[in-house]
């Protein structure tokens, strides 16, 4: 399988960033540069070996997440090797736009985790009859201001989140609540996959949970305690 997505890879030589801005970097990350900079069997190597370290850091990830969507096994395995073949493409897309500011495996792993984050959450957002459990709403921060008592009352709320965040956002608004709120995606690895700022991140959640949050309050789901702040 890796042989296959090797061969998917385009040979891209933009020079990082990085280098063209004369970043001092370590020689872990300088070698890894070289490496993927290289052409023929060395690269070949270059790109085995980094897709070996994205499959063990997804496999490591779905292991420690996986349990709260029940799945296991080869699903869960496959889950891994798809994310782990996914950043690979992506790290080498954009690895001209790699700056030194950490180490290249820091940065690489965020790609990673990003995708994990993004199957995971596709699969949670494909399958609502998962069961909901207390802990699985504190995936909400502070639940827009709601303290549900029980189970049947969670399952409608979601019901009405879920067409709330397909009717009330943008689509860019919607891709970062779902990714940060629902799918756990780290803000870091959601700015490098999105090409953003974390200031911009920071509004179109902020824009998104406002949205949401006046929708639940005018269908009766949440109080509207405006009122109250005087």
């Amino acid at each position: 399988m890796a042989g296959s997505i090797i061969g998917m890879v385009s040979a891209d030589h933009t020079m990082p960033e990085a280098v063209t801005s004369g970043t001092s970097l370590d020689a872990e990350s300088a070698e890894w540069l070289q490496a993927l900079a290289d052409v023929g069997p060395a690269r070949e190597a270059g790109l085995a070996r980094l897709h070996e370290l994205l499959v063990r850091i997804a496999r490591g990830e779905v292991a420690r997440r996986g349990p709260q969507l029940r799945i296991t096994g080869p699903e869960l395995d496959d889950l891994a090797c798809q994310a782990a073949a996914d950043a690979l493409l992506a790290i080498t897309a954009k690895i001209g736009q790699f700056r030194g500011e950490s180490r290249f495996t820091t940065w690489a792993y965020k790609f990673v985790i990003f995708e994990v984050s993004a199957k995971i959450g596709r699969h949670f957002w494909r399958h609502p009859s998962v069961p909901l459990d207390a802990e699985d709403w504190d995936r909400l921060p502070a639940r827009f201001g709601s303290d549900p008592a029980y189970q049947a009352e969670w399952q409608e709320l979601f019901a009405a989140l879920r067409r709330a965040v397909d009717t009330e956002l943008t689509a860019r608004q919607r891709e970062v609540f779902v990714a940060i709120v629902l799918n756990g995606v780290p803000l870091d690895a959601l700015v490098i996959s999105l090409a953003s700022s974390r200031n911009a991140i920071y509004k179109m959640l902020f824009d998104a949970r406002r949205k949401l949050r006046a929708a639940l309050v005018a269908n009766g789901y949440l109080r509207d305690d405006s009122s109250r702040q005087s």
